[in-house]
């Protein structure tokens, strides 16, 4: 199993999610192909086919409850902006306040 198919059990992503939930703007479709793209489920993209589909402020392809237990329904087929935001890097910490969580320490 890689990085690409499931995250792993002891990642502090599934508990947390915020990333997920923080912004509406945030889930941007920015350096994916259209191959890339035309693999993301219909649902799931936005009206404009530039970034997710988001529930208010939260991704559509979240689910659970932020800061308890999380998953992403699309993890395989995720966009290249939920690749690349990683454990307590700037933009998870931003998150992380924004649900009232401590920022992760950087490994």
């Amino acid at each position: 199993m890689t990085s690409d198919t499931l995250p792993p059990a002891e990642s502090p992503c599934q508990p947390c999610g915020a990333c997920c939930g923080y912004s509406e703007n945030w889930p941007r479709f920015t350096t994916e192909d259209d191959a890339a793209l035309d693999l993301i489920p219909e649902q799931f993209v936005n009206a404009k086919l530039s970034g997710m589909r988001c529930d208010g402020d939260r991704c559509s392809a979240l689910t659970g409850q932020i800061g308890v237990a999380t998953a992403c329904g699309i993890y395989q087929l995720r966009p290249e902006v939920c690749r690349t935001c990683q454990p307590g890097d700037p933009e998870c910490a931003m998150a992380r306040r924004r649900f009232g969580m401590a920022p992760l320490a950087l490994a």
